[in-house]
């Protein structure tokens, strides 16, 4: 009964209160998990019940796979795609849709179209690989299946659309998107929040914020998301103003903010500078009762970097609560190469090198640092070494490479890569003069 009416810690405690449950309880409990997000809890119990031979239903297992597309778990998501052929239930449509999806968030499309061109279609399973091409990055993929499902006489419905919407903004195919609002005009779709708060990510992305406005202003009825897509959209475009002017809209009309309205609205005043509005609105969420991620902070040490405020930033980061992480290290790295600040930019790099040492951006900033005020033969002289660290040097105007003990210039006629990584102080491609 709890987990039917998503009152899921009453149905945790009931759960793991000790009680001998039968194999309904259990399958209840990850179809619980996975409409909360809490994946990997998900995952977790339904392995338990594996491990303790109780029989998975069909929505439980659908479930898990779908849990498996959103934290893009593939291993596991192919340990699914098994346990449904040893239990002959991978020809139902309802799982190959899930597996499609899964297979397609994950990475392997080509997995997932073979999937798709084996089974009996459903509307569902169209916008599955839909969705796939999306998500992957592959609009024009998504765009063509589209239009192969309308000339076969499948409807859209609003998740197609919405989906459509989405890719046509990945590529800024304005073009593409007025066809798809046209069809939707034609067709007579109703314009529900879903629908409508898409067509105003999709105008905004294509720089057609004004139509986006239009579409906005004109919603009877708008959610968080809605709220959170306008405040991103002017965002993304530098017009911080209007992006408060709509929080401050949205606290009006008694919408409550979440914390991705947050990020929206200090992301919209890093870009524009506004930074004691950035800060006014970071402790606002103290009364919304919410305290801030470290996605809140890296916004925060955005805005006071891009501003010029460095040491204000850098003292922001070192008082945080919670441990920064390499992303905003770097967030402060990038404004130092800003505003060229070589010195806070290598006592900065230590910090995010530690955090994140796979990260080669790191290195590319700090020889750009150099590189602006003519320093460039410092960058491996004042950086710290470790046994196995590695250099990505970038040059602007030509390349650059480690010989005897000093930086080269190729020669002219020199095929030096532009990039080189130097491990151990020798250049992967070091040529001699």
């Amino acid at each position: 009964m709890y987990c039917k009416f998503g009152v899921l810690p009453l149905a945790e405690k009931l759960f793991y209160g000790g009680h001998d449950w039968d194999e309904n309880c259990w399958n209840m409990m990850i179809v619980a998990y996975g409409k909360a997000g809490l994946e990997m809890k998900s995952i977790k119990l339904f392995r338990e019940m594996q491990h303790l031979g109780i029989e998975v239903d069909l929505n439980s297992l659908i479930s898990v796979i779908s849990s498996c597309s959103k934290l893009e778990t593939i291993k596991f998501g192919r340990s699914l795609h098994c346990h449904a052929i040893r239990h002959s239930i991978c020809e139902i449509v309802s799982v190959v849709n899930a597996l499609i999806n899964m297979y397609g968030k994950c990475g392997s499309l080509t997995i997932a179209k073979r999937l798709f061109s084996r089974v009996n279609k459903d509307i569902a399973t169209w916008n599955s690989l839909i969705s796939s091409y999306a998500h992957s990055g592959h609009s024009s993929e998504a765009l063509a299946l589209f239009n192969k499902m309308v000339s076969e006489g499948i409807k859209p419905n609003t998740t197609t659309l919405v989906t459509l919407l989405s890719a046509c903004g990945q590529i800024a195919s304005v073009e593409k998107g007025k066809e798809i609002h046209d069809y939707i005009r034609e067709e007579g779709f109703e314009y529900n929040i879903a629908l409508a708060t898409a067509l105003i990510d999709m105008y905004a992305k294509c720089g057609q914020l004004k139509i986006a406005r239009e579409i906005f202003d004109s919603m009877n009825e708008k959610d968080v998301i809605s709220w959170n897509v306008m405040i991103s959209s002017y965002g993304m475009h530098g017009d911080g103003k209007s992006a408060i002017e709509i929080f401050q809209q949205m606290e009006q009309s008694n919408s409550r903010p979440n914390d991705l309205t947050f990020l929206a609205i200090l992301s919209a005043c890093a870009h524009a500078g506004f930074v004691e509005e950035g800060k006014s609105l970071f402790h606002k969420m103290k009364e919304y009762s919410m305290r801030p991620t470290l996605k809140h902070y890296t916004c925060m040490v955005d805005l006071l970097g891009r501003s010029g405020r460095l040491d204000e930033a850098e003292a922001f980061a070192l008082s945080m609560p919670i441990a920064p992480d390499g992303g905003l290290w770097g967030a402060l790295l990038t404004a130092c190469k800003m505003h060229n600040n070589t010195e806070m930019g290598i006592r900065i790099a230590k910090n995010a090198i530690e955090a994140d040492p796979e990260n080669d951006g790191y290195f590319i900033i700090i020889s750009d640092l150099y590189y602006s005020v003519g320093m460039w033969e410092e960058t491996c002289t004042r950086m710290p070494n470790s046994d196995c660290i590695k250099m990505v040097f970038r040059l602007q105007d030509s390349s650059v490479f480690w010989h005897h003990n000093a930086f080269r210039r190729p020669k002219p006629t020199s095929t030096t890569h532009p990039i080189l990584l130097l491990d151990h102080g020798i250049g992967a491609n070091a040529n001699s003069q």
